[in-house]
């Protein structure tokens, strides 16, 4: 591990995902820290028995794994190699950890619970995936903590940001060429600003505290995907007519959720991270991505 004397080096996988990006965005501007962000080329999550001497060659500190495989509807056929990605991958990278002395903070997902809830999930409620993207992010969660018990598992939920894909692009360009769409309003949960995920990170990284575990981190209020539709057109001075319906309406290959509203006061009370209002982000991606390419 390194010393005081010493620089920390830190290795981000996933570099071109959206919390990735959000990651060098604040880290390229920091001198105390040696950032080395590896993607889908510089590290094939799908070539497991080379993983260890790719992260061998950078002897990173701290590891912060935010690569996966998240296509979910793809996932359901593809479910072989979803598992190599988000299961077996990220068991290689906790037995580097382990072997090597690294931390490691891995991000995961809401999609573990089956969503039958009717109140926010903390982070010991019962597990249960209902797809397969859910459940091979469970089993890399289960070999974390098998390799590395000293690991921070962060899981969070409807992930957007101005890098990538994602839902907010997604309505942005529809209600762009359409006059009305339709959105599911039967699924509740809360988006997560991938900017406001990295600098929890960054801050629990940065603290004098390391308490090892499962934590939540979504922004907070509960709204559905309909809500939210509403919200990005309301503040986007839209015109498109969007209507409500039910998960019935729009059947895809993987189930979802129904209820994955996260309970974040434990990532609050242990890091004192900040837990932004979902509304407030959501205004705050949409000014900082103006001349965006939302096809992107």
């Amino acid at each position: 591990m390194y010393t005081d004397s010493q620089v920390q080096k830190i290795l981000i996988t996933g570099a071109n995902g959206q919390v990735g990006s959000e990651l060098k965005a604040i880290y390229e501007h920091r001198t105390d820290v040696e950032t080395f962000f590896l993607d889908r080329k510089q590290l094939p999550l799908d070539q497991t028995l080379i993983i260890q001497d790719i992260l061998a060659m950078y002897q990173p500190d701290v590891i912060i794994h935010a690569a996966a495989y998240t296509a979910v509807d793809k996932a359901e056929g593809e479910a072989e190699l979803a598992n190599v990605v988000n299961h077996l991958a990220t068991e290689e990278i906790a037995q580097y950890c382990r072997i090597h002395e690294a931390k490691l903070i891995a991000i995961s997902t809401d999609y573990v619970f089956e969503g039958s809830s009717a109140c926010p999930l903390p982070e010991d409620a019962a597990v249960n995936p209902i797809n397969v993207y859910g459940q091979t992010k469970l089993n890399g969660e289960l070999a974390i903590q098998k390799w590395v018990p000293d690991a921070i598992i962060i899981r969070t939920s409807w992930v957007y940001s101005t890098y990538g894909h994602n839902f907010v692009k997604t309505m942005l360009r529809l209600m762009a060429e359409r006059e009305e769409i339709s959105v599911v309003a039967d699924q509740i949960g809360t988006p997560t600003y991938a900017y406001d995920l990295a600098k929890a990170i960054v801050a629990i990284i940065d603290s004098e505290i390391w308490q090892a575990g499962v934590y939540h981190y979504s922004n907070e209020g509960e709204i559905s995907w309909y809500d939210f539709a509403i919200a990005i057109r309301e503040i986007s001075k839209l015109s498109c007519t969007i209507h409500p319906i039910p998960t019935s309406a729009y059947p895809t290959p993987a189930k979802r959720p129904r209820f994955s509203l996260l309970d974040k006061s434990k990532i609050k009370s242990t890091f004192g991270v900040e837990v932004p209002f979902w509304r407030d982000s959501l205004e705050k991606m949409l000014a900082s991505s103006d001349g965006l390419e939302i096809g992107s």
